[in-house]
């Protein structure tokens, strides 16, 4: 008699969930987790650009505490935090309730508001400063005004809430659309009930909207979080690669690339830097997580 075969069956079986997940697996091992390993390596390390660099332990962070620029741009990068991210969590969902409704022409506002979503970030951050330059379009309305001209990229702080406004503008249309999705399964019955009641727009939205969308604004309160504190292209692109005057609107992600890039970049320092980085995104994503059970409980 033949060998009875199901055994063999049942290998193949568990074996072929893997062989479909291997190429992303490979993808993901190779651009991602190899990657990042190699970084935690590095960041106890004095690899340079040329040089593999030999271990130093924790010498990399004891200079990131001695380093003033470093303070500088943790600095940059939380009020990039403190600020971008309230209004990316209100004003897209203030817009979604605005779009919603079936009105005329809602669906070119629709789209109106979804173009810088899909505009390169380069053309987007060109195209502001050239409005915000010292001969723009907005000195340009002031002058008309009466109004002297505003050093919008000259003035260290002007350019950093610049860079916050553009980088608000640009994520309103990308979270308008997260929240249309949301609000498309409150039931109306909830709204139609709390106007027989005798509520108001701005009770409905306090007492029924907001409720029914909690979940929601935590997932992009988390995802702006984590893109404000990582924040590059828009402030590289109105500072300059100095990080504007003195350096002072410098991100903990523009230090990265400038102090790991060049022939003489210190990559074992811009690594330990790059996993302060993920550590503080990390915590801000528990952070914002742990409030919503929090507020589950």
């Amino acid at each position: 008699m033949g060998r009875n075969p199901a055994p063999r069956v049942r290998t193949h079986r568990a074996a072929s969930p893997w062989l479909f997940l291997l190429p992303g697996l490979a993808v993901i091992t190779a651009f991602s987790l190899y990657p990042f390993l190699t970084t935690v390596h590095k960041a106890f390390t004095d690899a340079r650009t040329l040089t593999p660099g030999t271990w130093v332990g924790l010498e990399n962070f004891r200079a990131m505490l001695e380093d003033e620029q470093f303070w500088v741009a943790l600095r940059n990068s939380g009020l990039y935090v403190l600020l971008v991210v309230p209004f990316t969590v209100l004003l897209p969902l203030l817009l979604a309730l605005l779009v919603q409704k079936q009105l005329p022409g809602v669906t070119f506002f629709r789209s109106a508001f979804y173009t810088p979503v899909v505009a390169s970030v380069v053309v987007v951050a060109l195209i502001w400063a050239w409005m915000l330059d010292d001969r723009g379009l907005v000195n340009g309305i002031l002058h008309a005004l009466g109004a002297g001209p505003v050093g919008f990229l000259g003035d260290e702080w002007l350019l950093l809430f610049s860079a916050m406004a553009l980088t608000v503008w640009k994520g309103l249309g990308y979270y308008m659309v997260i929240y249309l999705a949301a609000l498309g399964n409150v039931p109306r019955e909830l709204h139609e009930a709390a106007a027989v009641d005798g509520a108001g727009a701005l009770r409905r939205f306090t007492s029924v909207t907001v409720p029914a969308v909690r979940s929601t604004m935590v997932l992009v309160g988390a995802l702006s979080s984590v893109a404000a504190f990582k924040v590059f292209s828009e402030v590289y692109l109105l500072a300059g690669p100095s990080g504007g005057p003195a350096g002072q609107d410098t991100t903990l992600v523009m230090l990265v690339q400038r102090t790991g890039t060049g022939l003489s970049g210190r990559v074992g320092y811009a690594s330990a830097i790059s996993l302060v980085v993920f550590v503080i995104a990390l915590l801000l994503m528990l952070l914002v997580l742990r409030a919503d059970r929090k507020e589950d409980a």
